[in-house]
């Protein structure tokens, strides 16, 4: 579905709802947004005169709560699942765009986007905490110790390419104090985007009741991250050598290689499609996940994403006929 500035005035505005503590379950949204609320109108933007108002779905891709194109490809291996251009403003594909899911390690699209905004330098040297280095040994970490001292770039890359829980929450204990905190400051940027449906209480996307995104949530925090071309550059980077040292002083170093399989070269895009990078995630609860940027054959951004896919292959396979047959 086309997204016209005028279409879009009609079809959605935000509206900062903010629902938190709920429970878990698949829960279909009639109607998420305020169509006729403004930006404005939520504190969110100034406006002189009714002429000058801007609405919040300006220049968003905007549909209904309904299936696109998934009758002709594999739609049933993942739960939710959805491709956006960029420059046309349209909905190309759609699959429970606005279902709660789990989002995993996609949460770190938020985490890394915040840091990003809010940190006054990447070069601050950062101390990791106990509590952020004691992981579950089947966690998804980059490796660092507690009293390690990494640049807050460091974690940024350690967060995005190895996926680190850890580093998450050294970013988040530095940034904010705590992970409650941090959280907080989460569901405020995510409101502020106009992704009211969903609800974080952690950086790295651990399974928890009550964190959840859904599929259009999830493109409106990417769409946003996207913008800065140093998020860009941390999730387009196929592998990352750092150096830092412990708490005794001594020297440590890493290499750090992306877990997207585009850019670790075991998955190939369809022809024409040139992938930028995005961010897995894997829990048992969440399935597979992916978000992805790219661009097509006639040079439009794309981004698509694919939530609870079945398993990893699947994942590939459902992404990689969204963007062949319906992104071209």
């Amino acid at each position: 579905m086309k997204c016209t500035n005028k279409l879009c005035a009609v079809l959605m505005g935000a509206v900062l709802v903010f629902q938190a503590g709920c429970g878990f379950g698949v829960e279909e949204l009639s109607r998420p947004y305020d169509i006729y609320e403004t930006t404005a109108g939520v504190g969110l933007a100034a406006s002189k005169n009714a002429e000058e108002k801007t609405f919040f779905s300006d220049g968003l891709c905007v549909a209904d709560d309904v299936a696109i194109g998934t009758g002709d490809t594999d739609s049933y291996v993942a739960g939710g699942a959805a491709a956006f251009n960029v420059a046309t403003g349209e909905v190309v594909y759609a699959k429970n765009l606005y279902t709660k899911l789990y989002p995993a390690s996609t949460t770190k699209v938020l985490t890394a986007y915040i840091v990003l905004k809010y940190a006054a330098d990447l070069d601050e040297t950062v101390t990791v905490s106990e509590n952020a280095a004691d992981q579950e040994a089947d966690s998804s970490v980059c490796g660092v110790k507690a009293g390690d001292r990494i640049t807050m770039r460091d974690l940024l890359y350690g967060l995005m390419l190895r996926s680190g829980n850890d580093a998450a929450i050294a970013i988040a204990e530095h940034m904010s104090g705590s992970v409650e905190a941090f959280a907080e400051l989460m569901n405020q940027e995510a409101v502020n985007l106009g992704a009211t449906q969903s609800h974080f209480v952690n950086p790295n996307g651990l399974p928890d009741e009550n964190h959840y995104t859904s599929v259009y949530d999830m493109y409106l925090l990417f769409n946003e991250a996207i913008k800065n071309e140093a998020f860009v550059q941390l999730i387009s980077t196929k592998s990352y050598d750092t150096a830092y040292t412990d708490a005794e002083g001594n020297p440590v170093e890493h290499t750090w290689e992306n877990t997207n399989q585009y850019l670790a070269g075991n998955q190939t895009a369809p022809e024409g499609f040139t992938v930028v990078g995005g961010k897995t995630g894997t829990t048992g609860d969440a399935g597979y996940c992916l978000v992805l940027y790219s661009y097509n054959a006639k040079g439009e951004p794309i981004i698509s994403i694919v939530f609870k896919a079945d398993g990893r292959s699947n994942l590939y396979l459902l992404m990689n006929e969204i963007l062949q047959g319906y992104a071209n």
